[in-house]
């Protein structure tokens, strides 16, 4: 009897292990393999594997978009960084909607939650108070945004899939409206 105890402390101390090291997941990653898993198990080509990584990788900007927006709404020293988190994440809202709406129609996983790499950046944002927090936050605005509308335009032409491609296309300009205005407030801010 007393053995079987022991095997049942080990095995309950394996599962516990295997629990803990599923919730240290990076979402991101997960949801990549996901959809590399499930993309490799159909016949599917590289373009819709270009579309699957393009869906998560939006998704994943988004929200971390809305989360240091959301933040910048309670912490922003100036009004302006205070009305730009308010537009962005109303309209980030928006398009994270159009996306998991999207997503689930293509049977694509996103992330459930922000990678690794974000998440130390909302730590880093977090930490700031004052002017320092608003030029961090335009700051990082401004290269999500970037690299978002590389990736929306590349999509808006060459993506294998129409849906995806007037997703890029539909959400284009809304981006490119938020570089702009995180670019005119990172001038006028105090250095």
């Amino acid at each position: 009897m007393r053995l079987s105890s022991v095997h049942f402390a080990a095995v309950l101390l394996v599962a516990l292990s295997a629990c803990n090291t599923e919730s240290r997941k990076d979402p991101v990653a997960e949801a990549k393999f996901q959809n590399e898993k499930r993309i490799g198990d159909a016949n599917v080509t590289e373009k819709q594997e270009r579309d699957a990584l393009f869906l998560v990788t939006a998704a994943s900007r988004s929200m971390l978009d809305m989360e240091i927006s959301q933040i910048a709404q309670r912490k922003a020293a100036s009004p302006d960084v205070k009305y730009l988190a308010q537009m962005i994440v109303g309209q980030h809202g928006t398009m994270q909607a159009a996306l998991n709406q999207l997503a689930n129609q293509k049977s694509i996983v996103l992330p459930k939650g922000l990678g690794a790499d974000q998440a130390k950046t909302v730590g880093e944002l977090t930490a700031l108070n004052g002017a320092a927090f608003d030029r961090k936050y335009v700051e990082v605005l401004e290269d999500v945004h970037k690299a978002s509308i590389d990736d929306f335009d590349d999509m808006s032409e060459d993506a294998y899939d129409g849906d995806i491609r007037t997703f890029a296309t539909t959400y284009l300009p809304t981006l490119k409206t938020h570089r702009d205005a995180a670019e005119k407030l990172s001038d006028q801010l105090p250095k």
